[in-house]
């Protein structure tokens, strides 16, 4: 096929290959014989323009799932094959993650004393390179490279309370931006070499079909959650099952490390209640200024972050629970995001506060998850570093940064990716016929 349209393409010739229409209709059409049965058919002609890629892709089709993964028994979300016992995909994600192999962890720390270094002058780089190398189950683990950040975006119904001076269009105009390669997060993927994907888990605004977008949207946003819930348990799953595909398909592709990255105009919002109710955290110690908020919004915000709370009935134990009830759908989505990667074998960075937010739900789906997870930085609002603290992570970097997008975290990639060089590239004492500490 891919030949095919190479060079019907050389001839200015287009070519689909369809097979989404009424069998029976295209026979009676054709005035095909009742016996042959029509599995698809081939469309070759002129046409008036080519898109930049096959339409399936800007469709943001994945490339070449198992099988396992698209089928459904009797209701959707309960997959398996014939023969299997059937399972949901959160259920099966998060059973394939695996503590860190404690021979490769033990390997790692003994290379790293015999490197031609100081004990620990590399610092938290060398537990990094451990910990990785505990995730590969093998020591030196691969470089992790290529790396791929997604982008999860999504609308919030609490824009309504007025916690935010942005309006809530800008969520989408971002999504265009990201799109066109004009945002932060672009330059700094550039910078770092990392492919840029946008996933579409909530925006109120329709957005186009191109390449680079995934639609994947549940629903046009979240409610008010001052009023009742943010989200039904239903999106909260399909959200959560959204995230674990995107980084199934991203590792499918061939990357080693994945990266987190958000867009929601009002999410430092729902990332406040969440981090109050998985740490116990007060609202006032978690709830930060977001996009610069004055004295006066500040506290309005703080207030609406206790209302929520006090409306939703949250119970940590029960993390759809919460998610649902102060959650946002990129939250959600970046939960499932973080599981699949874990259950994957492959290293997240993580983000600022709404990243922090999001794996705090994941820790409490699954607290093994975090032994993927890296903090790439800390974040100038208030609740990430309690989140952190809450998680056990230390952030590689720690420059105020308060934008988002996957920014402070592609800036760590260089730092993750050179602990691992370092364990693997740096001489040991005996080979190199350096004298040892006594």
């Amino acid at each position: 096929m891919e030949n095919l349209w190479l060079a019907a393409r050389a001839e200015g010739l287009g070519v689909g290959w369809v097979s989404f229409f009424r069998e029976r209709d295209l026979a009676r059409i054709l005035d095909l014989p009742p016996h042959l049965e029509v599995v698809a058919y081939l469309c070759v002609g002129y046409v008036d323009d080519f898109p930049p890629e096959p339409e399936l892709s800007l469709g943001g089709w994945a490339k070449r799932r198992p099988l396992s993964w698209a089928v459904h028994r009797e209701n959707y979300g309960r997959r398996g094959l014939p023969g299997e016992e059937p399972t949901s995909l959160l259920e099966e994600t998060i059973a394939a993650i695996e503590p860190l192999h404690q021979r490769a962890v033990n390997e790692a720390r003994d290379r790293q004393e015999r490197m031609t270094k100081p004990p620990g002058s590399l610092g938290v780089l060398e537990e990094v390179s451990v910990r990785l190398a505990g995730l590969a189950g093998e020591c030196p683990p691969p470089i992790p490279e290529p790396a791929a950040v997604a982008v999860f975006a999504g609308d919030h119904g609490v824009h309504a309370q007025g916690v935010t001076s942005w309006p809530q269009e800008v969520t989408s105009q971002m999504v265009h931006n990201f799109l066109d390669g004009g945002a932060v997060v672009n330059a700094f993927a550039e910078q770092v070499g990392t492919e840029v994907t946008v996933v579409d888990v909530g925006v109120v605004a329709d957005l186009p079909s191109v390449a680079g977008l995934l639609p994947r949207k549940v629903a046009r946003g979240t409610a008010d959650f001052t009023k009742g819930p943010a989200m039904t348990r239903t999106q909260v799953a399909y959200a959560l099952e959204a995230g674990i595909e995107v980084a199934r398909d991203l590792v499918s592709a061939g990357n080693r490390c994945l990266i987190t990255g958000d867009m929601g105009i009002a999410n430092t919002t729902p990332s406040a209640a969440l981090i109050a109710v998985f740490t116990g955290a007060d609202p006032a110690e978690v709830t930060g200024r977001g996009t610069g908020l004055d004295d006066a919004a500040h506290e309005h915000k703080i207030e609406v972050v206790r209302r929520a709370l006090a409306v939703n009935e949250v119970d940590p134990a029960d993390p759809r629970g919460v998610l649902a009830a102060v959650g946002g759908l990129e939250h959600a989505a970046l939960a499932g995001f973080i599981l699949g990667a874990s259950a994957a074998g492959v290293p997240v960075l993580l983000d600022g506060v709404i990243a922090g937010a999001a794996a705090l739900a994941a820790a409490a789906l699954e607290p093994g998850s975090m032994n993927a997870c890296f903090a790439g930085h800390r974040s100038a609002e208030p609740g990430h570093s309690a989140a952190l603290q809450h998680l056990g992570l230390r952030p590689l970097v720690d420059l105020e940064l308060r934008l988002g997008e996957g920014s402070g975290a592609l800036l760590a990639l260089p730092l993750l990716q050179a602990s691992v060089r370092a364990l693997r590239d740096v001489a040991t004492f005996d080979s190199a016929g350096v004298s040892g500490h006594t």
